[in-house]
């Protein structure tokens, strides 16, 4: 039978628990609410006049696109920036123009993922130009011969995305080329972010159902099956080759066509359209009418 003195104790069991628990929680949680935390405290922050300048000049598709769309590109661009460092390769001295239209180009991918990042991003490398990679291929005949490459880009498993500066310029300055190296590359990161690039990245938290993951698949085995068929008939599409290398090719190639030829990706491709538009969270194609407004904004 306890003890007067016991009983005490005993009513507060249940709190001493509670508040344990409680703790534990908070610990849990702690470095995910900090980081929202801190994204918060970015986005409130106004985007630099020079940014502006910056994309004013090389970025002429921006001026285009809807206010609240600009609005949330830059916020997007803000947090990229204040959490990834930025470092020049080859002699190559990064500023803030380097910086700002890479993040700007990159968060186009991030419109319709809520407050959310490229999770696993580590750092951005920009060279000045192409720079040359050695990779080892097995030949048919199953020897190893290594090969020396010029590239634009490349997206690392381990969290970099390598970036060529002149081919920044170049897919920032022509918006409806369908071809634009940060577009192609960070989608790489969205792919590799729950593991290695296979053409299914994960949806935005919360979202894509098992049906929609399956409904994914199907529409883009057949779409890559059509591809390849067609070049093997020796015939030109819209979807470029390089896009039939593999499917994390394929994923990264269409979403450059969807962010920048849209009414041609859903007219020839209309259902690759339609699951990109899903998982995405935007369609660019409502972008396209909107009268440019160059005013400065006070907010931004």
């Amino acid at each position: 039978m306890p003890t007067d003195a016991e009983a005490p104790l005993r009513l507060m069991l249940p709190l001493i628990l509670l508040l344990v628990l409680a703790s534990a929680g908070l610990w849990l949680a702690g470095p995910a609410l900090m980081q929202r935390w801190r994204r918060a405290r970015v986005r409130r922050q106004p985007f630099p006049p020079g940014w502006r300048a910056v994309l004013r000049e090389r970025m002429p598709a921006f001026a285009r696109l809807p206010a609240d769309v600009q609005v949330r590109l830059k916020k997007h661009a803000q947090v990229l920036l204040a959490e990834v460092p930025f470092i020049g390769c080859g002699g190559l001295v990064v500023n803030d123009e380097m910086r700002v239209l890479v993040a700007v180009q990159a968060s186009l991918l991030l419109l319709g993922r809520g407050d959310g990042g490229f999770e696993g991003l580590s750092q951005v490398l920009v060279y000045p130009g192409a720079f040359v990679v050695e990779r080892t291929h097995t030949q048919p005949d199953g020897t190893l011969r290594d090969e020396r490459q010029a590239l634009s880009g490349e997206s690392w498993q381990q969290g970099q995305v390598v970036l060529s500066w002149d081919d920044v310029l170049a897919g920032a300055a022509d918006p409806e080329d369908g071809r634009n190296v940060v577009i192609h590359e960070f989608a790489h990161r969205l792919d590799q972010a729950t593991g290695t690039a296979n053409g299914a990245p994960g949806f935005a938290p919360g979202a894509g159902s098992a049906a929609q993951r399956r409904q994914w698949a199907r529409v883009f085995s057949a779409e890559f099956e059509a591809l390849q068929q067609r070049l093997a008939r020796g015939e030109i599409g819209l979807i470029d080759s390089y896009a039939a290398t593999n499917a994390a090719e394929f994923f990264a190639v269409t979403t450059e066509l969807f962010f920048e030829r849209p009414e041609a990706l859903a007219a020839a491709h209309p259902a690759l359209h339609e699951q990109l538009r899903g998982f995405h969270g935007v369609d660019p194609r409502q972008w396209r009418a909107v009268t440019p407004d160059l005013r400065p904004r006070a907010d931004t």
